[in-house]
């Protein structure tokens, strides 16, 4: 089943890819591989999720964050591309926790985003990863995350 027809059985409507907020592009495609630039937690609202995890939010609620974040990289993707249909796998993610010190469980937090990844993609969707905490991130966004992906061409 190709990608495109997962988002739409599952209901799944990908959020309005934000503008970026410095000198760079959402999506570099180059030999094939696509480079998606670190997005963050978009919530359907239109704002951003802000704050630390393990203060101002649970793991719950920071694997919801991690979720919508890779809304918005399928987003970038697809603006990319002109359609998910063209990603032939996931390689890699990098996912970036705002977290208080000594909090540990940022590999459930992008969780969020790689079941994300392997809900709309299938095996093609599981990925290299990559999980850490930081001690700010721009916007003070509760996490930020980068993909890379191998495109059909």
């Amino acid at each position: 089943m190709s990608a495109e027809q997962r988002l739409k059985d599952r209901g799944i409507v990908l959020p309005e890819l934000p503008s970026p907020k410095g000198t760079y592009v959402p999506a570099n495609l180059h030999n094939g591989i696509l480079y998606l630039s670190g997005q963050g937690p978009l919530l359907e609202n239109g704002e951003f999720a802000c704050g630390l995890v393990g203060k101002d939010f649970t793991v719950e609620q920071a694997y919801q964050h991690a979720r919508r974040t890779g809304l918005v990289l399928l987003s970038a993707a697809r603006a990319a591309l002109g359609s998910l249909d063209r990603v032939e796998k996931v390689l890699n993610v990098l996912g970036m926790v705002n977290a208080v010190p000594g909090f540990g469980d940022h590999p459930k937090v992008i969780n969020g985003c790689s079941d994300l990844m392997v809900e709309v993609f299938g095996e093609a969707g599981r990925h290299a990863r990559a999980a850490v905490g930081m001690g700010t991130l721009p916007m003070n966004i509760s996490v930020e995350i980068t993909a890379i992906m191998a495109v059909r061409a």
